[in-house]
């Protein structure tokens, strides 16, 4: 039998795999990470939870998303281990949770010359009515626009979309020779461009699109250039949104847009809101999730159309205008129903 050999004889002490062709390479550690996307709503405004991270040496902080690594030991399951390193690290109790994708890419969580374990993440969509920075311990509340400004259309197309990211997606496109068209495909589909209808549920492919071109801070980890341009000058990088910490805003943007069109066939958005509500804030809870602003009529037509509320019989009295009435969700929905959830289509916009 053959001894299968250890890494001494190579240059050190660690263990080695073998290849199919019996040549031996040392053997690649990995860690689980568990990642929180922790998504609420408070005065109109989608937001989540982060954490300022500041590297030794590194005088700027950056946000990234709660997270820490599973241990099989302590931690029963994946979503208990989440559960653990949220509370620990925010003093947060997590309600609602759902797991969204794995996270391997090396570039995307490594430094440069890094040679730690692989981190592989599991990412997590979390929602809570916690929005308040007082209810948290080392960690504040962000709206996600702040990471993603392209993606607020509540008043309109976003003047970033015209003024940076397609300019710079042109040039992007006119330097990739005989791919082009398939580039100008990918960015008329995602930023909505020449006719296509803009899709609110295309915040990864955006963000990847982005990513691919060099044109956020995280694509020079990876070590992502921009496209050239005519001038002798080094193209500049645009600010487009806030960074973060690994690769934290790749995850968000899954949750987002996992978020974005759960939202239209099951009523995870009544996790975000007070036992009792307006339409009104029902409303706006809504628009600030999915980004564009929705037809006031239209839209209580729908919700009250598909049983998916019912009046409490109170009032609630608004400042200077006349008191409005309250409503709950209405639980038996999700019995009646195979897809209960505010079925707003794309594009349907006031």
């Amino acid at each position: 039998m053959n001894k299968k050999p250890s890494f001494d004889t190579i240059a050190g002490r660690q263990e080695v795999d073998m290849t199919p062709s019996g040549r031996a390479i040392p053997r690649t550690t990995v860690e689980i990470g568990l990642t929180a996307a922790i998504v609420s709503v408070e005065q109109d405004e989608p937001k989540v939870l982060v954490i300022r991270h500041a590297p030794e040496g590194d005088d700027d902080a950056i946000d990234m998303l709660p997270y820490g690594p599973f241990s099989p030991r302590s931690h029963r399951t994946l979503e208990a281990g989440l559960r653990s390193w949220v509370q620990d690290q925010t003093a947060l109790k997590l309600g609602y949770a759902e797991q969204l994708y794995t996270f391997g890419d090396r570039g995307r969580y490594a430094e440069g010359g890094d040679i730690s374990p692989h981190v592989v993440s599991i990412g997590y969509l979390a929602l809570t009515r916690a929005a308040s920075d007082d209810a948290v311990a080392n960690a504040s509340w962000r709206s996600w626009y702040d990471f993603f400004p392209w993606e607020d259309w509540r008043r309109g197309a976003p003047d970033v979309i015209a003024t940076e990211i397609v300019p710079h997606l042109q040039r992007w496109v006119a330097s990739a020779d005989g791919a082009s068209p398939k580039r100008q495909e990918r960015v008329n589909i995602c930023f909505g461009q020449e006719g296509a209808a803009w899709d609110e549920e295309k915040v990864l492919e955006r963000y990847e699109l982005l990513y691919e071109a060099g044109l956020v801070d995280e694509a020079a980890r990876d070590g992502r250039t921009m496209s050239e341009t005519t001038s002798d000058e080094a193209p500049v990088r645009p600010r487009l949104g806030l960074p973060m910490r690994h690769d934290h805003r790749r995850i968000l943007a899954t949750a987002i847009s996992r978020l974005r069109a759960k939202i239209k066939y099951r009523p995870v958005v009544f996790e975000l809101m007070s036992d009792d509500f307006t339409l009104f804030e029902l409303q706006k809870s809504v628009e600030a999730i999915l980004g564009p602003h929705l037809h006031k009529q239209n839209f209580r037509r729908l919700v009250e159309s598909a049983g998916l509320v019912e009046p409490t019989g109170d009032m609630k009295t608004r400042t200077g205008g006349r008191p409005a009435r309250l409503y709950r969700f209405r639980r038996e929905v999700v019995m009646e129903r195979p897809a209960p959830g505010v079925r707003v289509k794309p594009g349907r916009v006031a």
